[in-house]
């Protein structure tokens, strides 16, 4: 079978391609150029040319076709420009989950069935399944702290079909284990954990660089109005935040809500920051059809948080509300809520 391997230069998707290859599938390898690194400016550890190198050299080394596809432009249009507005209207982007279902996989797909592919893999942990009534179902990985279905909820059922994640039923020691196995360069190689296009000096600086009229002065408010500082603009905030405040306080306080329009940020205590309810938009349902009544189910907010155990039910204009069995703190606009029943992902939205 020919199969279309998205190739990071990183071990997840190198070994992908390389147990790909030894099954004797007809691997070809495609990495992306998502953004223009020209220049001084120093970025994270993700996606760089030296990642594309090593994706070229594993490729070689596997004796596979290699292609870098440049998509700087509809990186720029789908995922850094909505990872600004969102900041600018007081949410918090999860840029990652954009990449993953917005720009990679409809991507990747496209180029798959030009090259007469059937199957496009990456080296994301997760593992996709097939009911018995035919739907294509997405599964968390093998590895619960590495797993990132998280990410991969908006995935629709054409590009499921289309999906393999070869290291998604292996641990990450497993993966590294396989590398060295194998002799990839990359074995060792550490994995990467920011933000693939911000610069080391951070998030807010570089909103305000796309966006200067964010970084407007505005009030930090108590829950009852009162001015307790100043601050230089909403992005530099996020529901939860408890750092970087600026007021000094006998207790800690926590930003509880920002107000883009006025500019205004409220913070209290973490008290304050619990809910049992939550509602989101966009929402794709995966495995189960929309539920119209109420549908037991785990919520995933963050994704380092243990999803927590409540209900679901589907709204109209694809949104879905969902009630905590317990009270969350840090419920936050922006980010992605996924629904899960045990390993399964239900579906999954945008938090309103």
């Amino acid at each position: 079978m020919r199969i279309v391997v998205a190739m990071s230069g990183g071990v997840d998707s190198s070994v992908a391609a390389a147990l790909l290859a030894e099954e004797g599938h007809e691997v070809v390898g495609l990495s992306m150029q998502l953004y223009d690194q020209r220049g001084d400016q120093t970025f994270g550890s993700c996606c760089t040319l030296d990642d594309l190198h090593d994706a070229r050299r594993v490729a070689s080394a596997l004796g596979i076709p290699h292609y870098i596809l440049n998509f700087e432009r509809r990186f720029q249009e789908t995922v850094i420009s909505n990872f600004v507005r969102e900041y600018a209207a007081g949410r918090t982007p999860l840029p990652c989950a954009h990449c993953n279902s917005d720009l990679k996989f409809t991507t990747l797909l496209d180029r798959a069935r030009a090259l007469g592919a059937e199957q496009v893999a990456t080296g994301h942990y997760a593992r996709v399944d097939r009911s018995w009534n035919g739907r294509w179902l997405l599964r968390r990985s093998a590895d619960p702290d590495k797993d990132q279905s998280y990410f991969l909820f908006a995935l629709t059922q054409e590009q499921l079909a289309c999906a393999t994640f070869p290291v998604g039923g292996l641990s990450k020691p497993e993966v590294r284990a396989q590398a060295r196995r194998l002799g990839l360069q990359v074995a060792e190689k550490p994995d990467s954990q920011e933000i693939c296009f911000l610069p080391r000096g951070g998030y807010a600086a570089f909103v305000a660089k796309e966006a200067p009229q964010v970084a407007q002065r505005g009030a930090i408010v108590d829950r009852q109005g009162r001015v307790l500082g100043s601050h230089d603009g909403i992005h530099r905030f996020t529901v939860g935040q408890r750092k970087g405040l600026g007021i000094a306080a006998p207790a800690p306080l926590y930003v509880l809500r920002i107000d883009a329009p006025t500019g205004t940020v409220t913070v209290g205590p973490r008290s304050a920051l619990e809910q049992t309810t939550l509602t989101a938009s966009g929402v794709n349902w995966i495995s189960v059809e929309p539920p119209g009544s109420w549908l037991a189910a785990a919520a995933q907010i963050r994704h380092r948080h243990r999803a927590a155990p409540g209900r679901v039910r589907a709204l109209e204009g694809n949104r879905a509300e969902f009630v905590f069995a317990q009270p969350q703190p840090a419920v936050t606009p922006g980010q992605a809520v996924v629904f899960y029943d045990g390993d399964l992902v239900g579906g999954g939205g945008w938090i309103e």
